[in-house]
């Protein structure tokens, strides 16, 4: 193994997404083990988390919302960074970002590791993004259902690894625990708040006194607080918007509950499962609700766009505290065997570190 001048990351932006916090620890971890790390954002610059000072945090252009020229001028600077770099090691931690960096290393030997951080499943341009994946050295799966979505030769780079723990993550708290329902995330079709809302509806039925919480922004915020007025929970619905401190805000919820119709890994549900938050999940593909709780031992998992199981699990939690115990013991046992360190390590294991 080499010397390593610099860890590159590629991302759109570092907005308060998954795929970005997982980015803002890591970078942090390797600055402390004495590695050079860059954040290389390529559609924008946004920051929603705090970022090491040593962090090398810039963008190569701004939203190119389908201009050529933007374009062209972001193609050019990656190209130039990559060219002035010649011994990082590029880690794109999404699809259009491993495209460029294939593209733009294009006739350089550049180490390039890919972190696939979703259902393969979605992606509308799998002709382009298989084509970059066969460039890259190493490709990195959350899941091992996630491999299974590609050809032989790409799935032979593949390794797979969680996502990491924050150890600032709040412990388990120890009490009377609030009559509220939470959920953290994008208000994005992925994550189908609308068949949240339509449970939260049907459990309200029977636990009245209950109060559901909502973190996050996104392009359906309107249409969701419409089909809240609608089914008549709108007085029971909190909008919160994005929040820097939501897991201090959210540590005694009731229960959580993530009803996405496709996941690489939720980092929010990573954090409320080690929180010992006792918490629901769809098990949705690509499987990683599944790598981090067993049901009704850690969580409760429940078929995707199912409404009636999912206010089902709801109503188990809120109606049995010997089952809402468990669970939360249970999942905050994630805390030590998802460890950020443990996870630094077999990413720089992946890039030949």
């Amino acid at each position: 193994m080499g010397i390593v001048l610099k860890i590159v990351f590629i991302i759109p932006n570092m907005t308060g997404g998954g795929t970005e916090r997982v980015i803002s620890l890591l970078s942090d971890e390797y600055v402390r083990r004495g590695h050079e790390v860059a954040i290389m954002q390529f559609a924008g610059y946004e920051h929603a988390y705090e970022l090491n000072r040593q962090v090398e945090d810039f963008s190569v252009a701004p939203r190119s919302k389908g201009n050529p020229f933007i374009m062209l001028r972001k193609l050019i600077n990656m190209r130039r960074y990559f060219r002035k770099n010649p011994d990082c090691r590029i880690f794109a931690f999404c699809v259009m970002g491993a495209v460029y960096a294939a593209a733009t290393t294009w006739g350089m030997k550049r180490y390039l590791l890919v972190a696939e951080r979703n259902s393969p499943d979605s992606c509308n341009i799998k002709k382009l993004r298989n084509w970059a994946y066969r460039r890259a050295d190493r490709i990195t799966f959350q899941t091992e259902d996630g491999i299974g979505y590609f050809p032989q030769d790409i799935a032979a780079k593949a390794v797979v690894i969680p996502n990491p723990v924050d150890a600032s993550v709040p412990e388990r708290y120890v009490g009377q625990r609030n009559k509220s329902v939470v959920t953290v995330g994008r208000l994005h079709k992925q994550k189908n708040h609308a068949l949240l809302l339509n449970a939260f509806a049907d459990f309200s039925a029977e636990f009245p006194d209950y109060v559901l919480h909502v973190y996050g922004q996104g392009e359906l915020e309107e249409t969701l607080k419409r089909q809240a007025e609608a089914l008549r929970i709108a007085d029971r619905v909190v909008w919160h918007g994005f929040c820097e401190n939501v897991r201090e805000q959210i540590r005694d919820a009731g229960m959580f509950v993530l009803s996405s119709d496709f996941e690489g890994i939720s980092n929010s549900m990573l954090e409320a499962l080690a929180m010992g938050i006792p918490t629901v999940s769809t098990d949705c593909p690509i499987g990683g609700a599944r790598i981090y709780m067993e049901d009704s031992v850690s969580g409760l998992l429940v078929p995707t766009g199912d409404r009636q199981a999912l206010a089902g699990a709801m109503c188990r939690i809120a109606s049995d505290p010997v089952l809402t115990e468990r669970l939360s013991v249970n999942a905050a046992g994630i805390r030590e065997k998802y460890s950020l360190a443990r996870i630094a390590e077999e990413f720089l294991r992946a890039a030949d570190i």
